[in-house]
């Protein structure tokens, strides 16, 4: 569970919203328009409506006790350009930021942006999904259900074979392939053994994938 605050309340924003909230994080909406806030504000941790070009109201949201800051306004980037730096000044931990264009992405990297991303809605799914955990690489949702994923193998898996392992027996996850770096192993075999810097290609119940892939190394 990620503690996260999301400015910015568009289509887009909701969206992400609606992912963060259903994988079971706490999250903080912003922002400036009243009618949007009011009409959201039930289906969230807390809400605020609020300006927040304005560093003082920022200050005021104790910025870094959130794990993760979504600036993810679409119609004003001066906007998003100057919350996404006051942010880090106030010490966020990790930003991300919405852009339109590569120019912008360029920008918003420039002032202090972690990650930048572009709009809509299976990008704000992904990104929900990745912000909840640093192992997680890509992931296809093959339907509400089941999902595949791109995922780090945790380190406790160094030096031991696939079969030691079980990834199938102990949590559900079905390997379908390895990737060392640019290279790729097919279904691999039970005796392979896993290395430093592995990632699986693992197919199965979305929450059982990301509660492995949350578990800490």
């Amino acid at each position: 569970m990620k503690s996260v605050l999301l400015i910015g309340m568009g289509k887009f924003g909701q969206a992400l919203g609606e992912k963060l909230m259903g994988i079971g994080d706490e999250v903080m909406i912003v922002d400036k328009d009243e009618d949007v806030i009011n009409a959201l504000a039930p289906r969230y941790t807390n809400a605020l409506i609020a300006n927040c070009m304005n560093a003082d109201s920022l200050q005021q949201m104790d910025i870094p006790s959130f794990n993760v800051c979504v600036v993810a306004i679409g119609d004003d980037f001066q906007s998003s350009l100057e919350i996404t730096s006051i942010l880090k000044d106030l010490g966020a931990k990790y930003v991300v930021s919405r852009a339109d264009t590569d120019i912008q992405r360029k920008f918003l990297f420039r002032v202090g942006a972690d990650d930048v991303v572009y709009p809509n809605k299976d990008i704000a799914e992904k990104l929900a999904v990745k912000l909840n955990s640093g192992n997680v690489f890509d992931y296809i949702e093959v339907d509400n259900t089941y999902s595949i994923f791109e995922i780090a193998v945790p380190a406790r898996w160094n030096g031991r074979t696939l079969v030691d392992a079980n990834p199938r027996g102990k949590y559900g996850l079905n390997v379908l392939l390895i990737k060392k770096g640019k290279d790729i192993v097919p279904s691999p075999g039970a005796n392979y053994v896993f290395e430093a810097g592995d990632h699986i290609l693992v197919f199965g119940e979305t929450e059982k994938i990301l509660a492995f892939a949350n578990k800490k190394s």
